[in-house]
């Protein structure tokens, strides 16, 4: 058994992005209807992933495009206020990502009960966001420092919209990362939210880490989640449930409800004959 079925209440589990619109200092925040607009889109987005029968979701200021790597405070404080406001609804685990940084990440979490994180914690990557680096040794000196040794930590080790700075084989940077860091989980992505994640990519990190959760991290849909599932240890889910399963949409209840009843279907103990 995974710590999945602990903190989370299911191995093979469903965690889905609750993404929030775009923030006071983001270039397409909406001033004229400001935060209060933001906070009943959240709640909007938040009981229909609830209602649809979802595991557990994750904040994201997923609006907050293009993103930075150096996350301002007003950022931080707009998702506190977002969780905060909502927290008396959130009826399943829940977990935050700040993006691209950790530590306000961690920051968020210990502020507002969260369980875990998804982050990039390691590597030097050449990116859309220019030259990403990263500094994981201090990264978890901070949480230490802030009481938040109880968040899971979910490495991202193929970042969206970047790439190694040196070439390294996906087992290499697998295999090094558990053993370096200890992760409580490895995510593996497509190219961007909502991209497929290569079924070969994520079987090979599997493999090499058989001990380790390794999450499906983007475009899982109901068409392939038989797949992705039958290899990964669960799957975070964003885009293929949102209205017409475009990424600046909704959610979408029925949507969610759908893949989730093919997810418990899955999920059933397989019966001989």
């Amino acid at each position: 058994m995974t710590w999945l079925k602990e903190v989370l209440g299911t191995e093979k589990a469903v965690i889905a992005m609750c993404h929030l619109m775009a923030l006071p200092g983001d270039p397409y925040f909406d001033k004229e209807k400001g935060m209060d607009y933001v906070v009943e889109m959240a709640r909007k987005d938040l009981h229909a992933l609830q209602d649809g029968g979802v595991d557990a979701v994750m904040f994201s200021n997923e609006f907050s495009l293009p993103y930075l790597t150096n996350v301002k405070t007003e950022t931080v404080a707009a998702m506190g206020r977002v969780i905060g406001e909502l927290k008396s609804e959130i009826k399943v685990p829940f977990g935050v990502n700040v993006l691209w940084d950790a530590k306000k990440s961690l920051d968020l979490a210990a502020a507002t009960g969260a369980l875990f994180i998804r982050e990039i914690f390691t590597g030097v990557y050449a990116s859309d966001f220019g030259l990403w680096n990263t500094n994981v040794g201090e990264t978890v000196r901070h949480q230490q420092r802030i009481g938040a040794e109880h968040v899971k930590l979910l490495f991202n080790i193929v970042p969206e919209a970047a790439k190694y700075v040196a070439e390294r084989d996906i087992e290499s940077v697998a295999r090094s990362t558990v053993f370096n860091n200890r992760p409580d989980a490895l995510c593996v992505s497509g190219l961007t939210a909502g991209s497929r994640t290569d079924s070969q990519i994520l079987k090979r990190v599997k493999d090499s880490v058989p001990d380790t959760v390794v999450l499906a991290n983007t475009g899982v849909r109901r068409d392939n989640l038989v797949e992705q599932l039958t290899i990964a240890d669960g799957a975070v889910v964003g885009t293929a449930f949102k209205i017409d399963g475009k990424f600046e949409n909704h959610v979408d209840q029925a949507r969610v409800k759908e893949f989730m009843d093919d997810v418990n279907t899955f999920r059933k103990p397989k019966v001989a004959v």
